[in-house]
Formats: C-alpha cells, sequence, structure tokens
C-alpha cells in the first residue's frame, strides 16, 4: 500500500485542502474575508442579551438575575465566550461599573496624568505621538497602591470578572493602560491586538498558524467608559465577525483590508461605566475625537490567561500588601465575598509558575500555593497584616525576580 501524498504544509488528508502551517500574504483574500464578516448577528442565538446594535451583542443590568446560582452563572459564561469566539466576537455590558467609582478613579487617573506632566513625561500610545493624547502605562497596580479603596470598589464589579473567567478561566491576570485622546485626536488604523497583534507582518509570518490560531485564546480586551462617549468621541471602532479570518494577523496589514474596515466599521456610543469586551482578533481602532471640548477617557483592559505573561510588568507584591488591609476590613463589614475574591483576582497573582521547584515545592498538590491562594487564605484565617506581608515577601523571595512596574 501506497503512502498518502504529503504536501509542504505536511498535510495528508485526501479528502480535504490541507490547512497552511505558515502563513502568506496569499492566505488573505478579501473575498474570503467578506464572506466571514457580511453577516447578520442573530439575537435569538443569544438569550441573555438585551438587544444587538450594528451587529454587536448588547447585555443589561438584568444580566445579574442570572447568575445567581452556578448552574446560571455557567450558563451565561458559556453564552458570552461562544459570543466571543463564534458569535461577532464583541459585546457590551451596560453598566459594568457604577458612574460614582468611576468618577473615583477618573479622580485618581488624572492627578497621575499631571504628576506625569508635572515631571515632563509623555505617555506616548501605540499610535499616537507622545504628547497627542495622555496614557497611563501600569494603571492597574498604581490605582491599587495609590488608592487601595478605589481599586476595590472597581474591581469588585461582577461584570468584569464574569466576562474575563467565561474567556480566560480561573487565574487571569489584569492589566490596565488609562488613555485619553483629547480634542482633536485622531482615529487609529485597522489592527488586531496582543500578542500578534502588536507585531509586523514580517514578525507574524514568524510564527506557524496555530499559533494565529492560539494568540486571541491568550487574551481579553477591554474598554471601561470614564465618561459618556457619543460617536462625536470617537469611541472604538469595530467590524464584527472579523476575528473568524485565520490570517487576520497578516490580513489587517494589507490596504485592501484596511480600506474595507474604514468602509464597514461600526462605531457604539457608550455611557459611564459601560464596558466593551472584544476578541483581540477583531479589528479595530479608536475612533476620531472631532469635539473641541471632551476629553474621552477609557480605562483599557488587557487581561491574559494564566496560562501566558501580560504584556506589562506588575509589582502584584506592592499591590497585594496595599489592598490587604482594605480586604481585611471589608470582610469584617461583611461585604460579599465574590466581590473581594473579585478584587484578589485583580491584584494578585493568580498562577504558581513559573517558580524554582527547589525552594518553592509544590507540597500538597501539582503546584505550589499562587499569591491569590496566599492572601485568600490570610482572609480566611483571619492573619494579622505584619504576618501577610512576610509571607508575601517571603514567596516573592522563592521565585524568580520579576520586574517592578
Amino acid at each position: 500500500m501506497s503512502a498518502p501524498t504529503t504536501t509542504s504544509s505536511g498535510a495528508a488528508s485526501p479528502d480535504r485542502a490541507p490547512r497552511p502551517v505558515w502563513f502568506t500574504a496569499d492566505d488573505c483574500r478579501l473575498e474570503d474575508f467578506r464572506a466571514l464578516v457580511e453577516v447578520e448577528t442573530d439575537l435569538g442565538a443569544y438569550p441573555y442579551a438585551d438587544a444587538v446594535e450594528q451587529g454587536v451583542l448588547v447585555y443589561g443590568p438584568r444580566l445579574a438575575e442570572h447568575v445567581g446560582t452556578p448552574e446560571g452563572r455557567r450558563d451565561v459564561q458559556a453564552e458570552l465566550a461562544r459570543a466571543l469566539s463564534e458569535g461577532p466576537g464583541i459585546v457590551v455590558l451596560r453598566g459594568a461599573v457604577a458612574p460614582d467609582v468611576v468618577d473615583r478613579a477618573t479622580e485618581v487617573f488624572t492627578a497621575m496624568i499631571a504628576d506625569q506632566h508635572a515631571a515632563g513625561v509623555a505617555g506616548g500610545d501605540h499610535f499616537a505621538k507622545p504628547g497627542a493624547n495622555d496614557r497611563v502605562w501600569g494603571a492597574a497596580d498604581k490605582l491599587a497602591v495609590r488608592d487601595p479603596e478605589v481599586f476595590a470598589d472597581y474591581y469588585a464589579s461582577d461584570a468584569l470578572a464574569l466576562v474575563c473567567e467565561a474567556w480566560l478561566g480561573r487565574g487571569y491576570q489584569v492589566t490596565s493602560q488609562v488613555n485619553v485622546v483629547n480634542p482633536g485626536g485622531q482615529a487609529q488604523t485597522a489592527h488586531r491586538d496582543y500578542h500578534l497583534g502588536f507585531m509586523s507582518q514580517e514578525q507574524a509570518l514568524a510564527y506557524p498558524a496555530h499559533v494565529h490560531a492560539l494568540s486571541p485564546l491568550m487574551t481579553l480586551q477591554g474598554a471601561v467608559a470614564h465618561c459618556d462617549m457619543p460617536v462625536e468621541t470617537g469611541p472604538t471602532l469595530y467590524l464584527p465577525h472579523s476575528h473568524q479570518h485565520p490570517a487576520g494577523y497578516v490580513a489587517f496589514h494589507q490596504p485592501d483590508f484596511r480600506a474595507y474596515f474604514d468602509d464597514h466599521r461600526v462605531q457604539l456610543p457608550l455611557e459611564k461605566g459601560d464596558a466593551a469586551f472584544f476578541n483581540p482578533a477583531v479589528f479595530h481602532g479608536a475612533g476620531t475625537n472631532r469635539t473641541t471640548d471632551v476629553r474621552r477617557m477609557a480605562n483599557l483592559l488587557q487581561v491574559s490567561s494564566a496560562f501566558g505573561r501580560a504584556m506589562e510588568s506588575v509589582d502584584r507584591t506592592a499591590m497585594s500588601e496595599a489592598l490587604f488591609p482594605v480586604l481585611v476590613r471589608r470582610w469584617a463589614e461583611g461585604d460579599d465575598e465574590r466581590a473581594l475574591r473579585n478584587v484578589v483576582a485583580a491584584s494578585s497573582e493568580g498562577y504558581a509558575f513559573p517558580t524554582n521547584l527547589d525552594a518553592d515545592q509544590p507540597v500538597g498538590g501539582m503546584a505550589p500555593q499562587s499569591q491569590a491562594g496566599l492572601v485568600l487564605q490570610a482572609l480566611e484565617e483571619g492573619w494579622d497584616v505584619e504576618r501577610v506581608v512576610e509571607a508575601l515577601r517571603a514567596q516573592e523571595a522563592r521565585r524568580p525576580s520579576r520586574p517592578r512596574g
């Protein structure tokens, strides 16, 4: 019997065309792309959604009614995961963070920006020239250390935790960057996001096709509106369903794909406290701020799988130390346990690896205790702050040094 015929792709199936192991620009065919994106988003397929607006699924406050039981929560998360993978790739959660909490966080972020200006630091972003807009890198740990009360109120939001866990599972890592698009700030070009989305076409082509499929599964992108964002302020432009193009990390560099995006993208207005989350492979870009008096502020959330590493180095030990007294007090006052766990998930390292297994042995299980596990144990067992700080620093000393953010 003769061996099956193989191709340069390595495939051997006689029944279907082989999938490429390596993408090239020739794999970026606009007609294939159009077949994927020129579809309707069916509201009937998403029973927990309130509406479809411009092809995007919108979820309202009633979402909380369905997550009161483990079964209900799992059903909602299954729908969110399906919306981000098989659906439009974008969901909007109305009222994800209470407006008064957003206002308090805005005050802290505004003070950070003022400090940057006073120090002569220009927080440039990926697209705008330094100084054109305002950007606070590493905003998650800076907020936790500067005002742990505000951080705790902000990241206690179960809407944020709900979608993060739906896409990434447990142990996710929250980082954030505050972005302020000032009046006249120009739109971004269409792009995808971290990891492969932050690479040039040449760099992306160096990764095999299966890594292109993996990359969007490792990150969830989100943004919380810190002011009302009517269309004229330039909220994010999206192309629903565009994440489904296999070679999209190459395609967004092509002029004809960018032109198609410019002609067909959608733009949803947001209100203060709304959050938009999207598959990082969705073609998107910030819009132009056409106002003369609105500084459009968003807290950009980049949430990473425990199985990967985040874009920023974050000092989670300092965050955990700063937040622990707040957690202890709120625990004693009878705050909702899930809300407190959400705060820990957004601040402490939820994954035990990498570590030095000679010094940090996995006693009692397959992995050592994570930093988040230590904080939760301390909270449940009533440790004092001094003991927690000592334990956190001892744990950090057992592990490879990480740059402090």
